[in-house]
């Protein structure tokens, strides 16, 4: 694994905490031309704030961490 996407597996694993405390959680799936792929689980799959959890959350803090970050993407597959 590369260097950018194991400090971006670091960092999810850093967040997952805050999304299993509300019965959420959060899966690293991948990391291709600057955007983030991520897949939510639990309480956070299919739910109408799972967006702005994504952007106000798991998106400021990885994009603060790693610049070269241009966005976050929710995969269901």
């Amino acid at each position: 694994m590369d260097e950018t996407k194991q400090k971006l597996t670091d960092l999810i694993a850093s967040i997952r905490g805050h999304l299993q405390a509300d019965g959420g959680d959060i899966e690293f799936v991948d990391y291709v031309d600057g955007i983030v792929k991520v897949k939510l689980h639990g309480a956070c799959h299919g739910c109408p704030h799972a967006a702005m959890t994504l952007q106000s959350i798991v998106e400021n803090v990885i994009m603060t961490e790693i610049p070269e970050v241009k966005g976050i993407e929710n995969v269901d597959f």
